[in-house]
C-alpha cells in the first residue's frame, strides 16, 4: 500500500543497517533499520525514536518492523516504510507514521473494512483516483477514508485538535487532498459509519 507524496526513485546505496538509539533497541519493540545509512536517514530515525519516548504510542503501534528509506514513498506494506522528507515537523512526520500503522489495522479487519467501503461509495460515489487527489484506485481512495479518519482520531488524542488540524490543512495541499478535504467537510458522517463497522483505532477506542 502506497501512501504520502513525496519521493519516488529507486533503492540504492548501501545495503539496510540496524538502527539503535544509546540504549540499544528502539521503544515499544520496534526495530528501525535505514536503507542507505545516510546521515538524512539517521536524522529521521533520531527524530522518530524521541518521538517514541515522548508519546504513549504503543497502542499506535500494529507492527514493529520499521525502515528509514530517504527515496521512498511510504507505505505500510511489505514493511512499514518512511521517508525523510518530515525532518523539520515532528507533528507530521508523526502523523504519517500512523497513518501507514493504520493500514496493518485495517489489514486485520478485513471484512469490516469491505463492509465500511460499500457503504462509503453509496455516500460519497465518485471519489478521485491518482495523485494528488486520490488513492492509486478507487478502492484505495475509498478505504484511505477509513485510514485518514482513523489518523485524525489517533492525532488529536496525541497533540490536540489545534496541531492536529494544521497537519490535516497541509495535507489538503499535499496528497490525497480531495480525501482529506472530505473528511473536513463531512467528518462526523464518516465516523458515524467508520463506527458502525468497528473500525475505531484501539487508542481511541
Amino acid at each position: 500500500m502506497l501512501c504520502g507524496a513525496c519521493g519516488g526513485g529507486e533503492k540504492g546505496g548501501a545495503g539496510p543497517t540496524t538502527a539503535e538509539n544509546a540504549s540499544g533497541a528502539a521503544p515499544f519493540g520496534c526495530r528501525i533499520t535505514l536503507a542507505h545509512g545516510t546521515p538524512i536517514e539517521e536524522k529521521s530515525r533520531d527524530q522518530l525514536l524521541r518521538l517514541m519516548k515522548v508519546y504513549p504510542l504503543e497502542p499506535y503501534i500494529y507492527t514493529r518492523e520499521l525502515v528509514i528509506d530517504e527515496n521512498a514513498i511510504p507505505h505500510s506494506h511489505v514493511v512499514l516504510t518512511l521517508h525523510t522528507r518530515h525532518v523539520k515537523d515532528d507533528d507530521q512526520l508523526l502523523s504519517t507514521f500512523i497513518h501507514e500503522e493504520l493500514h496493518w489495522f485495517a489489514e486485520a479487519h478485513k471484512d469490516a473494512l469491505a463492509a465500511a467501503v460499500t457503504e462509503l461509495r453509496t455516500e460519497f460515489p465518485g471519489l478521485p483516483v491518482g495523485y494528488p487527489d486520490g488513492g492509486s484506485s478507487e478502492q484505495s481512495s475509498y478505504e484511505h477514508m477509513v485510514i485518514i479518519w482513523g489518523e485524525y482520531e489517533d492525532l488529536v488524542k496525541l497533540v490536540g485538535a489545534q496541531r492536529a488540524d494544521a497537519v490535516f490543512t497541509f495535507w489538503e495541499n499535499d496528497h490525497y487532498r480531495a480525501l482529506y478535504r472530505l473528511l473536513r467537510e463531512h467528518r462526523p458522517r464518516i465516523a458515524e459509519i467508520v463506527k458502525k463497522h468497528g473500525l475505531v483505532p484501539d487508542a481511541v477506542k
